[in-house]
């Protein structure tokens, strides 16, 4: 007989992970399902996660109000989460927005400031003189001015993040299933689902949040209008007797007229292997992936050389006098909607719903993600005015 549930979640990521969450306050009979991170990528033929990582940037300032507004609803909850589980997963170190100065062709900074304006953020501009006393760590081209958010903002460990979200859905109630799901199939008022080791479970309603492997035909008959990027993120170990000297080094984001230019970094953070590593992205390139097999195909893999050794060149000028004790690069991969919003919203009837697209900007603002899932999944409908989108899924 298969285990029966109100409400089942796909994908035990970041969104799906603060969905079980939210949504276990109901009090419903509640599944999340998903396996935990393989200890050997190489050999795993199974699906992966991008919440496999120590580290990624938050903060509040966002030109788009829609991203605004999700940050700054997750970032409130911050305290509360690692409060409430007792996992450390936040650190406001701050982060610096560099880019052209304003009143030249390149507008980012100048749209920076008008969404801090907006959103009354406390976040200097810091002038093109004052950036390299007040941030000695790096160097910018010349004619670059900056913006300094000190506080809600810094770094999140997406890993941390992801343990508290699961811990607290666990002492609610909530069901976890460490496994993959291999096949989906709503039945008239159900929907069935069957994980890898044969074990079924049936639900009234289910949400996919499986992130770029939410293309896999095994969860959804129609495919869904989402662009699965390769991304390779450098990883530049730094030497214990080095560290000293980045304390209160913030997250940057380092934005140029070009997306070859552009980049984002992170101070020193200690990864599972126990050593410390100052991460940046920014690939020069787009890599489309197309296929659910593909996408294991290239977590299994060794990423992109060529990128990585382009990022190395970008590190290197952005922080020339750190020289890295030692250079490693993963995996990982991004998933862009349409219209640019996460997808929340049903995708067969009001029984099977989708929650997937971070367009490479969900980490930080994921519980308030996972929370309008759940609000989704109980209601069955999404009421969420407040946001100037409907977050509607779209379809090839």
């Amino acid at each position: 007989m298969a285990d029966r549930f109100d409400f089942i979640i796909v994908g035990k990521g970041m969104m799906g992970a603060a969905a079980a969450r939210h949504l276990a306050r109901t009090g419903a009979r509640i599944a999340l399902i998903g396996p935990d991170e393989p200890e050997d990528w190489a050999r795993h033929d199974g699906v992966f996660s991008s919440h496999y990582d120590n580290g990624r940037i938050t903060r509040t300032i966002d030109p788009d109000p829609v991203w605004a507004l999700l940050a700054r609803r997750s970032i409130e909850r911050y305290d509360e989460l690692a409060t409430s589980s007792g996992v450390d997963f936040y650190s406001e170190a701050g982060c610096l927005i560099a880019a052209p100065l304003p009143g030249g062709e390149d507008t980012y900074l100048e749209n920076v400031i008008a969404a801090r304006d907006r959103l009354g953020v406390d976040a200097p501009f810091i002038s093109e003189t004052d950036l390299a006393d007040q941030f000695p760590w790096f160097r910018f081209p010349a004619g670059y001015g900056g913006v300094f958010e000190p506080r809600n903002a810094g770094h999140i460990n997406p890993r941390a993040l992801v343990k508290a979200q699961v811990a607290l859905a666990e002492k609610a109630g909530v069901t976890v299933v460490r496994s993959e799901v291999s096949s989906l199939a709503r039945v008239g008022s159900v929907v069935n689902i069957r994980i890898v080791d044969g074990a079924t479970f049936t639900t009234g309603r289910v949400v996919i949040a499986a992130g770029g492997f939410s293309i896999s035909k095994q969860l959804l008959s129609r495919p869904l209008d989402l662009v699965v990027k390769a991304r390779t993120v450098l990883f530049a170990e730094v030497a214990r007797d080095d560290l000293p000297r980045f304390a209160g080094m913030p997250s940057l984001i380092g934005a140029a007229p070009t997306q070859d230019q552009s980049y984002y970094l992170l101070p020193p953070i200690r990864y599972p292997d126990g050593k410390f590593y100052i991460k940046i992205g920014g690939d020069p390139s787009d890599i489309n992936i197309e296929s659910e097999a593909d996408v294991r195909a290239w977590f299994r893999g060794d990423a992109n050389r060529a990128a990585a050794d382009h990022m190395a060149g970008l590190l290197s000028r952005a922080m020339p006098s750190f020289k890295p004790a030692a250079l490693k690069w993963s995996p990982c991969v991004t998933t862009f909607t349409r219209h640019g919003y996460p997808y929340i919203g049903f995708a067969d009837s009001d029984r099977v719903a989708v929650l997937t697209g971070g367009n490479g900007a969900a980490a930080k603002s994921s519980d308030e993600i996972g929370r309008l899932g759940a609000v989704l999944l109980e209601n069955g409908q999404l009421d969420a005015s407040e946001y100037d989108t409907d977050f509607a899924v779209c379809f090839r």
